[in-house]
């Protein structure tokens, strides 16, 4: 499972030289004892493009500032007290909601987008071009569900095209581009053909890696369910039986612990290994009341009360804690440790440390990063089929809760659920069509937030709207008490790329705000 390891050493070092990487290749094709395009191996690109998408490896700067700070608390899936939390309370950090930017470009785009030009149209690289394709539509993808219009076409290509001031695309071309670029990339796929050795996510499974392809398409596809309801359902009806079977084709990174700072979870080095996070960041009551309203069996398996941790070591470790159902609490968003909505005076508070947080099984330092699984697509497919008739609903419902049930041992053999249990939670809340929509995007938003993939959720709940959350409204907010919609663009964009950014700045829908909106998500 531990496959990224043998690559660490390389990987970071391409990470730190990545800009010289291709810009000196004229250079390094006179020295013999230098990588030149006659030895260099492009495998490496793509693992460095894997291992980045999961998180930055500077102290996993925008999965702590996007992913947990704005997307998880944002969503009512964690909840915090501590005060440069700005998503909890919908305040704006500008700093803070421009770091997927600031990070993506860098160090997903610019490997990616080389590893695409350095493959193309070299036979003895033809599955790696397709997956390097499939990458690169997967990065784009949460960058501009993100932001909105962003640079795309000429994005990561200044070396070989000069252009250093990229354009910024309308998210509607883009996404028109991505969902071809998915689908031809997918169907050229070759299993007779090379078998990647760079690939710390499937290993060079061509057959898994088309199941992928499939699913991005169709988790692609639906994201415009509101904005153009026509290809959404032709994109549903392109991947019936050829997105993923079963939780054995997840995609997921294993991390390495003993790699240091580059390859470890990035959202445990986060939530296990920041003092304040390990303190203050808790399972939202939103999401606690949810679990133990439906008895959930997950409750026990993704949270836990009453911790104590040892903080002597390198990494802290758990001295105790109680997993008991009736011991899980939520903590309320909205909160704070000041005077201003001070969490003593929440209704129900007893102490910090009965607060549920997320439990050990999910956050080991060498815990895997789900990036894309067979219980979302199961849940996009019932999404689909209630909306349009496109299959059964209710079986779709259950496969994907099944799935989301299951699919935890993946983690941890100690987060196992069974099947009977997923049975028995479906027995005892049974679909119901009338209600359909809610319950299946509730199932994932529990989903996503089992997966720590609170990108995802962000973007799923601003789909469909599932579930209804009620905002927040802590006093001098950016938002007037609604939850945000987008992130505004960088503003050192506006000293760095000038005209581009000024024309999609003005062209946002309700402005370059939090409150704006991208493409897709129609009012």
């Amino acid at each position: 499972m531990k496959r990224i390891s043998k690559y660490s050493a390389f990987l970071l070092a391409c990470v730190l030289t990545l800009h010289s990487c291709t810009k000196d290749f004229d250079e390094l094709n006179t020295d013999p004892t230098a990588y030149s395009q006659a030895n260099f191996d492009p495998n490496y690109l793509l693992t460095t493009a894997q291992l980045t998408y999961t998180g930055s490896t500077d102290f996993s700067y925008e999965t702590w500032r996007i992913n947990l700070i704005y997307c998880s608390t944002m969503m009512q899936q964690l909840s915090t007290v501590i005060g440069y939390w700005a998503g909890d309370k919908y305040q704006l950090t500008p700093w803070y909601t421009s770091a997927y930017w600031d990070v993506a470009y860098p160090e997903q785009v610019k490997p990616i987008v080389d590893l695409v030009e350095f493959t193309k149209g070299k036979e003895q690289y033809k599955n790696l071009h397709q997956i390097a394709r499939l990458t690169k539509a997967m990065i784009f993808q949460r960058i501009t569900d993100l932001y909105g219009d962003i640079p795309y076409s000429e994005a990561g290509l200044g070396y070989y095209t000069q252009k250093y001031f990229p354009k910024y695309d309308k998210q509607q071309d883009i996404y028109t581009d991505l969902l071809a670029e998915i689908e031809d990339a997918t169907n050229k796929l070759d299993p007779a053909a090379d078998r990647p050795i760079g690939d710390v996510i499937y290993n060079g499974d061509i057959a898994k890696w088309q199941r992928f392809g499939n699913t991005l398409l169709l988790r692609a596809g639906m994201r415009l369910s509101k904005i153009d309801e026509n290809t959404a359902k032709a994109i549903v009806q392109k991947v019936q039986g050829k997105t993923m079977q079963s939780n054995e084709d997840n995609a997921f990174l294993k991390h390495d612990a003993t790699g240091g700072r580059p390859t470890v979870n990035r959202n445990s080095q986060i939530l296990l290994g920041d003092g304040d996070a390990r303190t203050y960041a808790k399972w939202s009551n939103t999401m606690i009341d949810y679990l133990k309203a439906t008895n959930d069996p997950r409750l026990p398996v993704i949270s836990m009360s009453k911790a104590v941790f040892n903080t002597t070591g390198s990494v802290p470790s758990l001295t105790s804690a109680s997993t008991n159902p009736a011991d899980q609490k939520g903590m309320p968003n909205g909160y704070d440790l000041a005077n201003t909505r001070n969490i003593n005076t929440a209704p129900g508070y007893t102490t910090m440390a009965d607060y549920s947080q997320v439990n050990i099984n999910l956050i080991a330092m060498d815990a895997p990063t789900f990036i894309l699984t067979y219980a979302e697509s199961e849940l996009l497919l019932a999404d689909a089929a209630q909306r349009w008739g496109i299959g059964n609903a209710a079986e779709r419902y259950a496969s994907g809760v099944r799935a989301a049930f299951t699919y935890l041992q993946q983690y941890d053999p100690a987060a196992t659920l069974t099947t009977a249990q997923a049975d028995a939670y479906l027995a005892a809340n049974p679909y119901s069509a009338a209600d359909g929509l809610n319950m299946i995007n509730t199932q994932y938003w529990v989903l996503t937030a089992s997966m720590l993939d609170f990108y995802e959720g962000w973007s799923n709940w601003r789909r469909t709207g599932f579930p209804v959350l009620t905002p927040v409204n802590y006093p001098n907010n950016a938002t007037g008490g609604t939850i945000p919609r987008r992130l505004p663009f960088p503003v050192s964009e506006a000293n760095t790329n000038p005209e581009n950014y000024k024309a999609a700045h003005d062209a946002v829908p309700g402005g370059d705000l939090l409150t704006g909106r991208v493409w897709w998500d129609k009012q």
